[in-house]
This record gives C-alpha cells, sequence and structure tokens, in this order.
C-alpha cells in the first residue's frame, strides 16, 4: 500500500456554504500543522486531542489568511481510513478550496487518486470490499429504498452472512483436508451426512441471495419501462407527462422518434427508467429502420413494456403489429396503454372494451395529450414492478460482480453436492468447497487483487 500522505477536495465540485478538504497518511497531522492558527493559539494541530474540532484560520507562507475554518483531528487507527486524519472544513469559494489545497501539496501532500479514502480504509481493515462498494453506492443513492439497501450493506449486513457461510464451509473443509493425511487408517473426520446437510444449507442461501438480485438491481439503476407502438400513438406525449417535461420532440408527422430516448423518475419511491422507441411499422426508409430495431433490442431489455394503441386507428395492421410486439415481450410485464380516449364516443368505447380478448394483462384508457388517467397509469406501473418493501437490515443484492461470484459460488457448491452423492474422494471435495469459498471471498475481498481494487475504486469520486 502506498504509504503517502494524500489530499482532496472531499465535496462536490462547484461553489456552496461550506466545502471539505480532507487529508489523510501518517503525517495528515504534521502538514496541516504549518496551515494552521489556531484561534485560542495555545495547541497546535499536533497537539489537539483526537476526535475534536478546533477553530482557526489558514494561512499561506506569508502569514496571510486565507480562510476561517473548523479543523477535524482523527488519530489512527480511529478514522474513517485507519491513519492520521484531517478534514478542514472552509468557505465554499472555489478559490479558497483551491488555495487550501495547493498549500497542502507544496507542503508535500499527494493528490489522491479517485476512491483513494476508501481504498485505504479497505487495506487497513476498517470495512470489507463490498461495504467499501456500499460505500459508492449510498453516495448515488436517489430513493428512501436504495438508500436503505446501501445502508444496511455498509453496515456489514451481506458481509456476515457470507462470512457466516465461509466459516462453515472452512471448518468442513478443514475435516476433509484431515482426512487426506490419514488415508491410510481409513478414517473419516466429516461426516458425510452432515457435510451435505451443510452444503444443501448454503447452496439455498446462496440461491436465495441470487434471486435478491433482481429487485436490487431494479432499485439501484431504475426499472426499465419501453414505450412502444406504432408511429403518432402518442409516445412521445406519454414520455413528457409522466416526466413533467417536453423530453421528447411531439409531431404530427410519422416517424419523428427515430432513436432511443431515455429518462428516469421516481413514482411512490420506485425508480422508473422509461425509453421512448421509434414507432413500428413498414417502411422502406433507412434510417427508420434502424431506429425500429432498436425498438425491438428496448424491448427486449425492458422489465415493464407500454404498448401504446391509438383508440382512434386500431383496426390497422393490428395483427402484423401484434405479432412483432409480443414476440419480443416473452417474460415481460405488458401494460396495454388505449391512448386518445378524449377523442372517441361511448359506442366506440363499447366496441373498444372488446378488443385483445385474450391479454390477461393491466389495460389503462388515458388521453396523455389531456392528462386524463396518467395517474392510474402510474398506479399500474408500481404493481408491475412488484417490487418488495426493503427494511433497515435486509440483504438485498445490487452489484453485478457480487452476482456474478454468488453464481459462481452456486456452482461451485452443487459439485460438492453431486459429489457427495458420487461419493468421490476427498480431495475432490475438497478442491470444489474451496472453490466456493474462494468466490464468497471475492465479494468481501477477502480474496483480490490489484486489477479488481483498481477497478472498483476508480469509479469512485475524488475525494472519496
Amino acid at each position: 500500500m502506498n504509504n503517502s500522505t494524500i489530499a482532496a477536495i472531499s465535496t462536490a465540485p462547484g461553489s456552496g456554504g461550506i466545502a471539505v478538504i480532507r487529508v489523510s497518511g501518517e503525517d495528515a497531522l504534521t502538514m496541516c500543522n504549518d496551515l494552521f492558527v489556531p484561534y485560542k493559539k495555545n495547541k497546535t494541530i499536533n497537539e489537539q486531542a483526537p476526535q475534536t474540532v478546533n477553530f482557526g484560520n489558514i494561512v499561506n507562507e506569508k502569514n496571510e489568511i486565507i480562510d476561517e475554518v473548523l479543523v477535524s483531528v482523527f488519530h489512527a487507527p480511529n478514522s474513517f481510513t485507519g491513519e492520521n486524519t484531517v478534514e478542514i472544513s472552509c468557505h465554499g469559494s472555489q478559490y479558497i478550496q483551491q488555495q487550501i489545497l495547493h498549500l497542502l501539496l507544496d507542503r508535500g501532500c499527494e493528490l489522491a487518486k479517485p476512491g483513494e479514502f476508501t481504498q485505504r480504509a479497505f487495506l487497513n481493515g476498517k470495512m470489507d470490499l463490498s461495504q467499501a462498494e456500499a460505500v459508492a453506492d449510498l453516495i448515488a443513492s436517489t430513493s428512501a429504498a436504495s438508500h436503505r439497501m446501501a445502508m444496511s450493506q455498509m453496515r456489514g449486513g451481506f458481509s456476515n452472512e457470507l462470512q457466516s457461510l465461509r466459516t462453515q464451509l472452512l471448518n468442513f473443509v478443514s475435516l476433509v483436508e484431515l482426512e487426506l493425511d490419514f488415508t491410510e487408517e481409513d478414517v473419516e473426520f466429516a461426516n458425510r451426512s452432515q457435510l451435505k446437510e451443510l452444503a444443501t444449507n448454503i447452496q439455498i442461501a446462496i440461491s436465495k441471495l441470487s434471486e435478491t438480485f433482481r429487485v436490487g438491481n431494479a432499485l439501484k439503476k431504475g426499472i426499465p419501462v419501453a414505450l412502444v407502438g406504432e408511429t403518432n400513438v402518442g409516445k412521445s406525449t406519454l414520455l413528457n407527462v409522466l416526466l413533467n417535461e417536453e423530453k421528447a420532440i411531439v409531431s404530427d408527422i410519422h416517424g419523428t422518434t427515430r432513436d432511443v430516448i431515455e429518462d428516469s423518475i421516481h413514482i411512490k419511491g420506485i425508480h422508473f427508467r422509461f425509453i421512448d422507441t421509434a414507432g413500428i411499422r413498414d417502411t422502406k426508409d433507412k434510417i427508420e429502420n434502424m431506429g425500429i430495431e432498436r425498438t425491438y433490442q428496448k424491448i427486449e431489455q425492458a422489465s415493464i413494456v407500454l404498448w401504446i394503441l391509438d383508440c382512434t386507428q386500431l383496426n390497422e395492421h393490428m395483427e402484423w403489429l401484434t405479432d412483432r410486439i409480443l414476440s419480443k415481450s416473452t417474460g415481460k410485464k405488458i401494460i396495454l396503454v388505449f391512448n386518445k380516449i378524449d377523442k372517441i364516443g361511448e359506442e366506440e368505447r363499447v366496441v373498444l372494451s372488446q378488443l385483445f380478448e385474450d391479454f390477461k394483462g393491466e389495460r389503462i384508457y388515458i388521453s396523455a395529450r389531456e392528462k386524463i388517467n396518467t395517474e392510474k397509469l402510474q398506479e399500474a406501473l408500481v404493481k408491475a414492478a412488484q417490487l418488495p418493501e426493503i427494511h433497515p437490515g435486509d440483504v438485498v443484492v445490487n452489484n453485478i460482480r457480487h452476482f456474478e461470484a454468488l453464481q459462481r459460488a452456486h456452482t461451485s457448491i452443487c459439485r460438492v453436492l453431486d459429489g457427495l452423492d458420487a461419493e468421490i474422494s476427498g480431495d475432490f471435495l475438497s478442491q470444489d468447497i474451496r472453490e466456493c469459498m474462494h468466490y464468497l471471498g471475492e465479494i468481501t475481498g477477502q480474496i483480490t487483487n490489484d486489477e479488481i481494487l483498481g477497478n472498483i475504486f476508480g469509479k469512485f469520486c475524488i475525494g472519496k
């Protein structure tokens, strides 16, 4: 690990009321000492008690006051990084922030890399790797559910569950490997029936964790909702209404939307990612056909499909359109949205209700332009999301790296079960058990390498 003392501005870029400059490393206190003149002028930073906040001035080499500040002092190992740490709270002027940072760099601090403070916290044993990744998720959280999910992981809920599984596996693999030292005596230290029961329980636990990824990923990134249908049925108008802004161009000209438009909103605490797509029709326009191909791709990627139909034009090309949309929507939640309901009479509404009799999903009758029943559509979206409420302490997987490691661990533990049924030798059993432990350890960072760490922490913001 790099033993240098690092510094960075930890607050978001720009001007604000307050900004924080963070300094961490063995020489953090000494390097800040010359810059800080305490108000009472009786104690330097080196002499301040740990976990205290001190008022004073930051001064430059000419003893000119740069700003009045509060300086928080933390002694190793009782700090976020586990190192000596100083946090300088100054006024939010960009000029002041840069002046203080340059003074620190002139005294030998190195500019922190993205995520380097959190990486040091991990390397110094203040948190494991999954907890460190939860720090980034907490910063990026945009809803109560995603916040609770990140807080639970950061506090070690996921880590504790994984550690329990690894400990159980370690105890058994130790007994299995001990048997290998007594092969001539034909001694069995690891009870095979108990090992099978343990492996079964672990297989079930890993499966349950993996199954939470659908919910976790949706809460973290938003539930993808594709708005699909023919041209001029009101997809872009509906998108603008849902987002409450003029995001998409609305026109009576067919084929106006030729590319995918995406944006996100929260509805009743759930993060939805809406995708407005090119209208589906038979056209010879090469560019428009490229947009339609992207429409099909987005239908396949979506969790929910809003199939929007024009109430005034339901007899044209319906069989052709139905085949194309339904063939791409297998396994999706489909909501039929009959738009422009304000433009038809009572007799036409009766005919409308008889269409798509075989369709078992939700159907909503709206006018996007007049904003009729759009609230009912939002309620239908929340219902279609089928997301359980996340409570503090719930373990939910929301990281693709964790999910993939769990999938590999699941494959390994299944091989252990197959091996027990086949009564294979202890050395092969040991190999599969250790492989399962390896993949679980990859999640928490007990098994890792510099490439993985660089990839994870390189995505953090500077100052964190």
